[in-house]
């Protein structure tokens, strides 16, 4: 990734549903283990500032809901509290590799979290802690991949990494066509106007408004994200975004 950015603070998104890795719902403890570890090595061997996002489509989806007519709101609650036990579960997995965490939710739930502000936040980060922040944005109607550029935003980080069970962002769907070329890089402009789901439009949006960049990668891989190593597909702005 460093070919086209050095990054020293990164803001890491999960998606729920990677956590489940090969069960049907959850989240898989040795999974778990192997994710602590690749988190620690960023911190304790390439130095990086890591703050994380996690979704959790792992619990519970709204759409599973819909079809029965429950509130988008109400959906929206019901999976930001889902992001609140998944990162209690990591939270645990990486501090048993001796690496302070912090977790900060946008949802007040003080006896397993502390809210999330922004400046105590940047202070947790100067100490050397992993922050964790869950909730989403505290609002329904926001994704997880919106959070994620928000916090990217507001905690002052390089990139937003976006770990999928994907290596990237392809010309076509790889799991239909052989064929399919992963795309090394991509601008900005080009994701918008091509209507690339890599996240959803509004996080795109402000991504490309404030001109952070996306790197998109496997969850395997983000312990190259230091390293020479171009293994995922880097989303960036350019000239032509102003």
């Amino acid at each position: 990734m460093k070919k086209y950015h050095t990054p020293k603070r990164i803001l890491l998104k999960l998606s729920g549903e990677a956590l489940q890795w090969d069960q049907w719902y959850g989240i898989d403890p040795k999974f778990l283990t192997f994710l602590a570890k690749k988190i620690v090595y960023l911190v304790n061997n390439e130095k990086l500032e890591i703050v994380v996002v996690v979704g959790g489509g792992n619990i519970f989806r709204w759409i599973e809901l819909e079809a029965g007519g429950f509130d988008r709101s109400t959906g929206d609650s019901m999976g930001m509290l889902g992001t609140i036990i998944n990162w209690l579960a990591i939270w645990e997995a990486i501090e048993k590799q001796w690496v302070d965490v912090r977790v900060m939710t946008a949802v007040p739930t003080d006896k397993v979290a502390e809210p999330f502000i922004r400046r105590r936040a940047l202070r947790h980060i100067e100490k050397g802690r992993v922050v964790v922040c869950v909730g989403g944005t505290g609002n329904p109607y926001f994704t997880t991949d919106s959070c994620a550029v928000l916090r990217g935003l507001e905690l002052d980080c390089d990139v937003v990494v976006k770990a999928t069970k994907v290596d990237g962002i392809y010309d076509k769907d790889p799991k239909k066509h052989t064929d399919a070329v992963r795309h090394e890089e991509l601008h900005m402009h080009e994701v918008l106007k091509r209507d690339i789901r890599v996240m959803d439009q509004a996080a795109i949006a402000l991504a490309h408004d404030e001109g952070i960049p996306i790197y998109v990668c496997r969850i395997e891989d983000i312990d190259t994200l230091a390293t020479e190593q171009n293994v995922g597909t880097y989303v960036h702005w350019d000239k032509r975004d102003r």
